[in-house]
């Protein structure tokens, strides 16, 4: 029998975030609580991201200035970012579950 456990996990983050736009709307914006805890990790591992953008969105300058007010690294503002608008078309991580140790 094939290993549907990938499937199950990605309806599952589905139906979590249609219950989050049903239950909470004005909290679409707000990162999900698995991305705060990668960001929030000391030893995360990060790769460089380079995709070419209209210079007309000024989003260099916008990512700038919201750093300066909020102390956000630049890279978890791109991050976030991403983040919540691919996971609010559908296209949530596959995040793996960490191995659980034995006592």
């Amino acid at each position: 029998m094939p290993d549907l456990t990938h499937h199950a996990r990605q309806l599952r983050d589905l139906a979590d975030l249609l219950e989050a736009r049903i239950s909470h709307p004005e909290d679409l914006n707000d990162p999900h609580p698995d991305t705060q805890e990668i960001l929030s990790g000391r030893h995360t591992n990060r790769g460089q991201l380079n995709y070419a953008v209209p210079d007309a969105l000024q989003l260099q300058r916008r990512i700038r200035r919201y750093n300066a007010d909020s102390g956000i690294p630049h890279g978890d503002i791109v991050a976030l970012a991403l983040d919540t608008y691919l996971r609010a078309k559908g296209y949530p991580p596959h995040l793996t579950q960490p191995e659980p140790t034995a006592p």
